[in-house]
């Protein structure tokens, strides 16, 4: 028989109006309830023929894995009878109970915005009249039940699982029906704010790429400019950088969205070798590129120095060429397309951009001066989009700062009679 998972409180001091619990100190008129007592379901999804491409959207395990539906990763079932039941209802909420160990306990709340029915691999929760659905899924993104996702979840090789049973023994702090709806409210409206952050991202990134594809190909000439463009290969604007034994520099990786960064901030595990002889310098102002993923548009312009793998190639803008502006131009379609094309192998994982290869691609770009000048009004939208970012992580960090404080009773909202 599995024991009740539940945290024990050694504070001795009780505000008035509080009380001890095996959950710590709760306001008085909170209860500790075991979570299957609050739910009218509990249950696994349905199985369905991973094969078929279209039909009725299910649930996997990605569909939830950034803590949201993501109609983009379904499954399909057939478009017939006999899966009412598994049918998702607003306020559903949707648990990770069999992935990796720092993924287990992760949940996305449906808004039932969209019809899609419940997949296997993903238990459905679903609150009973006692509990507010909102409430619910607050709770769920604690912390606490993160971390107790983690205690009762048994681990395997390649990831853990969860029981229903279990699950359903761990306890929750549950105020009064009210007080819950107030809390869920409350909570609501940073999400509300939130998600009007990420739609203007979302906005200003859009703006962006429509200024930068008109700046880029010479649609939109910026006040000033009028001098004609010049077809260059690539060879009179680069020259090659292949310095190695350089282990007294930091290691660095080159990613696709977040630029040339240090190895410890990668999110990626370091793969690299002890003998790092042979890697080589990259300096602040080059660009490298993946030799062998040059046509998928991966490169970045470095503000660092250190060392990266052999599979990179290191190109050194000369004089007459703008880095941020050549970094941007390699990412846009028709660029990619040409270093895919000059690339030499059979197949997709064997293709290789060297040097000699990147060196042959032509393109027409502006004089230095008009670079600079598309450089400056790029990197201000980049600006804009940054901060407009950090604010969206303010509010995050605000949003779970309160949430803890409500969820635990620590902040009481007020109730209008």
């Amino acid at each position: 028989m599995v024991k009740p998972i539940t945290a024990m409180t050694h504070d001795t001091d009780i505000p008035q109006g509080y009380k001890a619990t095996a959950l710590g100190v709760i306001p008085q008129k909170w209860e500790v309830k075991f979570l299957g007592d609050l739910l009218s379901r509990c249950t696994n999804g349905l199985t369905y023929d991973v094969s078929i491409t279209c039909g009725i959207p299910v649930t996997r395990i990605e569909t939830i894995s950034t803590g949201e539906i993501n109609y983009a990763k379904v499954g399909y079932i057939p478009n017939e009878s006999g899966y009412e039941t598994f049918r998702m209802q607003k306020g559903d909420i949707l648990y990770s109970h069999i992935n990796s160990l720092s993924q287990i306990g992760k949940v996305a709340y449906y808004k039932g915005d969209k019809e899609i029915y419940h997949g296997m691999n993903l238990l459905l929760l679903r609150a009973n009249e006692s509990l507010d659905k909102q409430y619910l899924y607050y709770t769920l993104l604690t912390d606490h039940m993160r971390h107790m996702a983690q205690v009762i979840a048994k681990p395997a090789v390649n990831q853990a699982s969860i029981s229903t049973s279990d699950l359903k023994r761990v306890k929750i702090a549950v105020p009064p029906l009210a007080e819950q709806r107030k809390i869920a409210e409350v909570l609501g409206v940073w999400d509300e704010a939130i998600e009007k952050q990420a739609r203007l991202i979302e906005k200003l990134a859009l703006r962006k790429r429509g200024l930068m594809q008109r700046l880029l190909s010479a649609k939109l000439r910026l006040p000033g400019f009028s001098e004609p463009w010049k077809i260059h290969k690539l060879q009179e604007l680069f020259t090659e950088r292949n310095e190695t034994n350089r282990t007294d520099l930091p290691l660095l990786s080159i990613t696709g969205d977040r630029g040339v960064i240090l190895q410890t901030e990668s999110e990626k595990r370091d793969t690299s070798n002890d003998d790092k002889s042979k890697y080589k310098r990259i300096a602040k102002g080059d660009i490298g590129y993946n030799t062998m993923r040059m046509w998928q548009g991966r490169s970045a312009l470095s503000g660092l120095e250190g060392i990266v793998s052999p599979a990179y190639t290191i190109v050194v803008p000369n004089t007459d060429v703008d880095g941020y502006y050549m970094s941007v131009l390699f990412k846009q379609p028709r660029l990619i397309y040409d270093f895919w094309t000059h690339s030499q192998g059979l197949v997709g994982d064997t293709l290789n951009c060297k040097y000699r290869d990147f060196g042959q691609v032509h393109i027409c770009c502006p004089p230095l001066a008009e670079q600079k000048a598309i450089t400056e009004v790029l990197t201000a939208a980049d600006r804009e989009i940054e901060l407009a970012k950090e604010k969206l992580e303010r509010l995050r960090r605000q949003k779970r700062g309160l949430m803890q404080q409500l969820l635990s009773g620590k902040k009481r909202v007020k109730i209008n009679i």
